[in-house]
């Protein structure tokens, strides 16, 4: 999954991919970035979107 990851990003950022809630389930700010690793790592998340 990780190799497709910047063509992922560059679909959301051209908006092909308009809900990118469907790719990740857990939104955090950029500060809370650690909490975001730890979510994944405890399997409450699997992908987390981090907003500035």
């Amino acid at each position: 999954m990780r190799r497709f990851l910047p063509d992922l990003i560059q679909l959301i950022w051209d908006h092909e991919i308009v809900d990118p809630g469907k790719v990740f389930d857990l939104t955090l700010p950029l500060d809370q970035a650690a909490e975001g690793y730890k979510a994944m790592d405890e399997r409450r998340a699997t992908k987390v979107m981090l907003t500035l």
